[in-house]
């Protein structure tokens, strides 16, 4: 980890919450907001989801699976992310998140319009703006979790006893 944490001390808690207590919680609040208020679909938001968590490299990020109403997306489905240009694993959305997700993170001077007309053509200006927010929030704090090495740091919750066994 770059930064140094006290001991005893969870380290996303520290970083995140005490450290930088002007800026840590209210950046929280918003990256809790991404999952608590969006309204896109599972398959497009964990596309684009795991899409920014591949670039960015968070280890954290790439284990993480979104659930909602006790579903989640199939085991395979981050190979699919990968793959987004030539799996038919995906449907028109969720491809689009995954390029949407790629193209933002690495070219998003590269937005052409002919990007944009395919994009419009299956979502909404809402959703556009929904997705793009999302993104923003994934590529700035997974890869502020990645460059501190808190994602080696954070544990899921299913893993927690995994942690605890020796």
């Amino acid at each position: 980890m770059i930064v140094d944490v006290p001991e005893g001390q969870d380290p996303i808690v520290h970083v995140w919450g005490r450290m930088v207590p002007g800026i840590g919680p209210a950046a929280a609040a918003f990256a809790q907001a991404v999952y608590e208020h969006s309204t896109l679909g599972l398959r497009e938001f964990e596309a684009a989801r795991l899409r920014i968590a591949q670039i960015n490299g968070c280890l954290f990020c790439q284990d993480w699976r979104t659930e909602r109403a006790g579903e989640r997306v199939e085991d395979s489905f981050p190979d699919a992310v990968t793959a987004w240009r030539t799996t038919e694993d995906l449907d028109e959305r969720a491809r689009l998140a995954a390029e949407y997700a790629e193209r933002y993170a690495l070219d998003h001077h590269g937005l052409s319009e002919a990007f944009w007309a395919r994009m419009k053509a299956v979502y909404s200006d809402a959703e556009i703006v929904e997705l793009t927010m999302c993104l923003g929030s994934w590529l700035s704090f997974g890869r502020l979790n990645r460059v501190l090495g808190l994602d080696t740091a954070c544990v899921l919750p299913s893993h927690h006893a995994e942690r605890a066994a020796p």
